[in-house]
């Protein structure tokens, strides 16, 4: 039994209705989170230190050259597995980011973010820090561009949106999303027992999959996506005062919301600066990361 399969039984079990059970599983998402690996823990991964790339591979860099910092890597086939996230079953996935001039780039194509996926049996290497590393520069903050190494360890959450459990962000819904939390009826009781049954586990520093939500008041990157879409189909923004325009827009950011996943999430070593990789879920089931997005967000 999937952990699906084990949210339904369980809500129908105390009498919830089944249409909605399955609604709101439709919402649920199960996510694979990582944090500092303690004694008797398995790992998964790492944070900072140096990177295990291919024999023959260069450190990535950003398109203009300069070498991108390391922020964590991952041993796929060690990942724990979170049913609707098609993550790879072996491999390994690298992430390398320059939070800084990311930020400025917010349409998610700015070249100062890699994902490198290395496929099992490939020869590797730890990298030497490369020659030019220190004429990389975060310049608001002095922050050196290798940084410690620590373990991960790995589990699966339950994760659900961030109108789903926040009366704020339910208010700002889309008219789609208050018409779906219109017909949960049960909303607080079937929360509840996502509680009960996955109970909520903190020291995660890295996340893969789930929701990436809003942080720092900025729009999300679903937003983001809907607005650029929306502008190249229609030649301008949405005019919020017509409702045709509305219900379109709304339709397209939630159709990101539903088709789009953090392939990884993770606060920066800044104080101001959170990362979020986002990839369609079939681009991450064919494992085309080079299509991957990245939105750094400004946290204050």
């Amino acid at each position: 039994m999937d952990r699906y399969q084990q949210f339904r039984h369980a809500a129908i079990d105390r009498g919830f209705p089944d249409d909605e059970v399955d609604k709101f599983a439709d919402q649920l998402r199960f996510a694979v989170w990582a944090g500092a690996c303690g004694d008797g823990e398995e790992v998964v991964g790492q944070k900072g230190g140096l990177p295990r790339l291919p024999v023959g591979v260069e450190w990535p860099s950003s398109e203009a050259g300069s070498p991108l910092p390391f922020i964590a890597s991952v041993d796929c086939a060690a990942l724990p597995r979170a049913e609707g996230l098609p993550l790879p079953e072996d491999g390994s996935l690298l992430f390398f980011l320059h939070h800084e001039s990311d930020y400025e780039e917010p349409l998610g194509e700015s070249g100062y973010a890699r994902v490198l996926y290395v496929p099992a049996g490939a020869e590797t290497v730890v990298a030497a820090p490369p020659p030019d590393h220190d004429s990389t520069r975060f310049f608001n903050e002095n922050i050196p561009f290798l940084l410690p190494e620590y373990r991960l360890t790995a589990w699966v959450e339950a994760v659900l949106p961030d109108w789903i459990g926040d009366e704020e962000e339910a208010e700002l819904a889309s008219d789609l999303v208050k018409e779906l939390l219109a017909d949960l009826k049960h909303l607080d009781e079937l929360c509840e027992l996502v509680d009960e049954l996955w109970p909520p586990r903190e020291g995660a520093t890295f996340y893969l999959g789930g929701y990436c939500g809003e942080i720092g008041g900025q729009d999300p990157p679903r937003a983001i996506m809907a607005d650029a879409n929306f502008r190249n189909r229609h030649g301008a923004g949405p005019d919020f005062s017509n409702p045709e325009q509305v219900r379109l827009y709304d339709e397209e950011e939630y159709r990101f919301t539903r088709e789009w996943v953090p392939l990884a999430e993770f606060r920066t070593n800044s104080d101001y600066y959170y990362g979020c990789f986002m990839i369609s879920l079939d681009d991450l089931a064919a494992r085309r990361f080079d299509r991957m997005r990245s939105f750094t967000m400004f946290t204050e």
